[in-house]
């Protein structure tokens, strides 16, 4: 297993997918929490609109980790990019709750 990061990087008119798909992009986080362990919108200043996301996961593989990107429910290629890094967690002994 292996650590993954993934930092989305949305264009503005994903706005309107992220309202539409809010409820179908929850469930599958829950579905997946076993894999995506924080998972969270990024904006610019607090209360400002989303302008990407982010991803933690612990998955069996770099294959692994692209198909859950490429199937939740907000994937949506012409107006989500992403970067997927492997992480290595400094001081990985210590336990995080955020």
């Amino acid at each position: 297993m292996a650590r993954w990061v993934v930092i989305f990087d949305d264009e503005p008119e994903m706005m309107a997918i992220r309202r539409e798909r809010e409820p179908l992009h929850l469930a599958y986080l829950e579905r997946h929490a076993d894999e995506i362990l924080i998972a969270g919108g990024l904006r610019e200043a607090p209360g400002a609109v989303f302008v990407g996301g982010l991803w933690v996961m612990e998955v069996a593989s770099r294959d692994r980790a692209v198909h859950l990107i490429e199937q939740d429910p907000y994937y949506e290629p012409r107006l989500r990019r992403y970067r997927l890094l492997t992480w290595g967690k400094a001081f990985a002994d210590r336990q995080v709750s955020l």
